[in-house]
């Protein structure tokens, strides 16, 4: 499995336990490494029809698998954790170059693949244990049980290409559902390893099908009659679209998981050299290309020369480069997200946004996707104005200055989005207020906006997303909720309804 030689061999396709490569294949994607660009990683080859094959097997393998005692797949998931610890380094090198992620943060995203088989197997089934209701309907107990959906579709993002797929297959394996899972296309060779690993940890042929290729893959998979769900993490215009692809279906799951606009609001009492260090952090680990990621900062104006100073001071001396060389922040993940970038430096500017700190392209020896930070001050809060409503995906953020909570309040909700907010104070009154008033998924207290908790629920409000669909509430959409009257007492026929004669003794004459 250890590849040490580039570019890395296309297998194929992985269903029904093997690798099978397209005959008269549709299409084909070339990758290079986003920080080293002369590096060719992988080039993938795609078939349409093996959509329906991959549905298929896992569709087979449905049954049985879900057949299994929960012993039995709690085993198969162990097995796959020691399999990601044994190659946990070739692992997070792989991410690392397919998504220009630095290392070290490619090494705590393979870590958390490996710890979410723990918490689910922990915490998430805890979720949906058994439960008895004495008397449901008179004297008879009534039981509710989880059972498996059937075939689910997990269509993964660039940006954890490892750690936001697993997080969706590993609880549709526990709880019985086999999986086809879609890499991005942006990141191929990841999907490529994570179906090696699988096939070293011994599952059954079709529990784990992955299928490579472009967004017309993702929609069959997506739109297949055999799929039951689907599970997505990516932008909101691609889960709209799968929205609207599945409208007929109405029986589908559909968890998605969509992006943000998430603001971080920084208080006169707060440990400002904290809310610096945390925001800095949450505007641009992983260049910026997190949901999660800080997009606006709103700063009451008592502290806002200091917090700007110190802010800007400290990006300016953020580590860029390649990502096997541990900088802070690597290259944007392809030259699409850097025109995007720059033209949203543009539309900041057009919009009467002050410039702090410009985001511009960097030159190395080594050719890459490469961009600094960037910085704007809004005078003027407006929920119309493209730069303040988008997501730019990149390591930009805005700073809006206040004076008072309600003014904060209403610049922290006027986005569509509703993923994260973090509130930086003493004062747990004014983190309550904000807790109660504003529509998120998530509120953080004195820390930044990005690396939740995987022991809790994940998931936003509006164009965030729907369902909850990550972290340990990622188990109920999985499976769906079976209602059960459980009457073993004898026949008492003087609780007979009125206008009833049954008698058995009168039929067998």
């Amino acid at each position: 499995m250890k590849s040490k030689i580039y570019p890395i061999p296309f297998l194929g396709d992985f269903i029904g336990g093997e690798f099978i490569k397209p005959t008269a294949p549709n299409g084909s994607v070339e990758r290079r490494d986003p920080g080293d660009l002369k590096k060719e990683l992988i080039t993938i080859q795609f078939k349409y029809e093996h959509v329906n094959e991959a549905c298929a097997a896992a569709k087979k393998a449905f049954r049985s698998w879900a057949d299994k005692s929960l012993d039995e797949r709690k085993a198969h998931l162990i097995k796959l954790k020691e399999t990601y610890i044994a190659h946990q380094e070739e692992l997070a090198e792989i991410i690392s170059q397919d998504s220009g992620k630095p290392l070290w943060e490619a090494k705590t995203e393979v870590q958390s693949m490996i710890n979410k088989i723990d918490v689910t197997l922990n915490e998430s089934l805890k979720l949906i244990e058994e439960k008895r209701v004495d008397q449901a309907v008179g004297s008879t107990p009534g039981f509710l049980r989880f059972k498996p959906r059937g075939v689910m579709a997990v269509i993964g993002p660039f940006n954890f290409p490892g750690h936001l797929p697993n997080g969706h297959i590993i609880p549709a394996l526990i709880t019985g559902n086999t999986v086809v899972f879609k890499p991005s296309e942006l990141t191929p060779a990841v999907g490529q390893f994570m179906a090696q690993i699988f096939e070293k940890a011994g599952f059954p042929k079709g529990v784990l099908n992955v299928v490579q290729g472009d967004g017309e893959v993702g929609k069959r998979l997506a739109m297949h009659e055999a799929v039951e769900g689907v599970l997505f993490t990516g932008s909101y215009e691609t889960g709209f679209r799968i929205k609207q692809d599945t409208l007929a279906h109405f029986w589908k799951i559909l968890a998605l998981e969509m992006g943000g606009k998430n603001a971080s609001v920084v208080w006169d009492d707060c440990d400002i050299d904290k809310a610096v260090y945390e925001n800095l952090i949450g505007a641009y680990i992983s260049a910026g290309q997190r949901c999660s990621a800080t997009s606006r900062i709103i700063v009451r104006k008592s502290v806002s020369d200091e917090f700007i100073s110190k802010f800007h001071a400290s990006a300016k001396k953020l580590t860029i480069g390649y990502g096997l060389e541990n900088p802070f922040m690597g290259p944007l993940i392809s030259s699409g997200s850097v025109d995007k970038y720059l033209r949203f430096q543009g539309i900041a500017k057009r919009e009467n946004a002050e410039q702090i700190m410009r985001g511009k392209v960097l030159e190395f020896d080594r050719e890459g996707h490469y961009v600094t930070p960037s910085i704007n001050l809004v005078t003027k809060a407006d929920p119309e104005s493209v730069y303040q409503k988008s997501e730019v995906f990149g390591p930009n953020v805005a700073i809006y200055i206040v004076d008072e909570f309600n003014e904060a309040l209403k610049i922290a909700n006027q986005s569509s989005f509703g993923l994260v907010l973090s509130v930086f104070s003493k004062d747990r009154k004014l983190y309550d207020r904000f807790l109660r008033q504003t529509r998120v998924g998530l509120v953080n207290w004195n820390r930044s906006t990005v690396g939740a908790s995987s022991k809790l629920p994940f998931g936003g409000m509006g164009k965030s997303g729907n369902n909850q669909p990550a972290g340990t509430f990622a188990i109920y959409s999985v499976t769906y909720p079976v209602a059960c009257l459980e009457d073993q007492s004898p026949l008492d026929l003087s609780k007979m309804h009125p206008g009833m004669n049954f008698n058995l003794e009168s039929f067998n004459k």
